[in-house]
């Protein structure tokens, strides 16, 4: 597939602009985080800048890399990008930006509100995935996939919810967190059973239900968004549709990709679960009253 893909070019397959925008969000952080940041605020860790440049170089991958253009091919791609860009992206850069910061966000007047009810638990919850189940029927997908404002926008949206929904399991203020550790591990379990039915969907259909992968006009349309008309109106009359990159029949293409996003999910959250189990374990482990010394000498 790789050598066929060279007929897009190389903006296409990289996204010189892309890359560009990440770098400037790196250097942003670099800056406000360093040699810009206000007199007695900390330095972010090292892990903390190891997450945050690891949520760029995800979020470039995901957006800017061959892998952009090949979710337009490949719905087994495209499900993989949503998987990794709402799932891991927000948990890397809220676990990479320093609380301080998140205090001035927190504190400004219009931003404020808008953080108290983004983050009511069962708000986000349910904001989240019925978004991100609407975003897969297929009207509403072959639609949004055709329309580049429309694309950018509802992806967008749905990315702010991921992020809330993330902020209540990983709050970095004391006003975020409203959730207790088991309540955080029912919550994520409840992520998971809310985002089944889009994946069930997709994984039992028995035909393609998406146009913008199965009907040749609709796919022309959606590769409109990443690669440049000038580019695209030149090869358009030798393409077919995704038959002509990769030969895997369009069910099977879809069902893995349904198939796909369901055993990241199922990773991604068994991981945050672990993480939080053990780290609850842990600090109660350590509020536990020691044994008195003279306990200890008599035994």
């Amino acid at each position: 597939m790789w050598l066929e893909l060279q007929i897009f070019g190389f903006r296409a397959l990289w996204s010189p602009f892309y890359l560009l925008f990440v770098l400037i969000l790196a250097l942003g952080y670099f800056y406000i985080t360093g040699p810009g940041r206000e007199k007695g605020a900390e330095r972010p860790t090292a892990l903390q800048q190891t997450m945050f440049y690891l949520g760029m170089l995800l979020l470039y991958i995901i957006k800017g890399s061959p892998i952009d253009l090949i979710g337009h091919i490949m719905f087994t791609a495209h499900m993989t990008q949503m998987a990794l860009y709402y799932l891991l992206f927000p948990i890397l850069v809220i676990k990479g930006i320093p609380n301080w910061i998140f205090r001035k966000l927190f504190n400004m007047k219009g931003l404020r509100p808008v953080f108290r009810l983004g983050t009511k638990p069962l708000l986000s919850l349910i904001l989240f995935n019925g978004l991100f189940s609407l975003y897969h029927m297929p009207a509403i997908f072959d639609f949004t996939k055709s329309n580049e404002w429309a694309h950018a926008i509802t992806t967008t949206v749905i990315l702010i919810f991921a992020f809330f929904m993330w902020l209540s399991v990983f709050p970095p203020l004391q006003e975020m967190d409203r959730l207790s550790p088991i309540l955080k591990i029912g919550f994520i379990f409840a992520n998971g059973v809310l985002i089944t039915p889009a994946c069930g969907l997709i994984i039992f259909a028995g035909s393609p239900i998406y146009e913008t992968y199965s009907q040749s006009g609709a796919w022309l349309q959606a590769m409109s968004l990443c690669v440049p008309a000038d580019v695209l109106n030149g090869i358009a009359q030798n393409l077919t549709g995704p038959n002509t990159f990769t030969p895997m029949p369009l069910v099977e293409d879809q069902q893995l990709g349904g198939i796909i996003m369901k055993i990241a999910q199922e990773i991604i959250f068994g991981s945050v679960i672990a993480y939080i189990f053990f780290s609850w374990f842990n600090r109660e482990r350590e509020t536990i009253d020691p044994i008195p010394s003279h306990l200890q000498s008599e035994s």
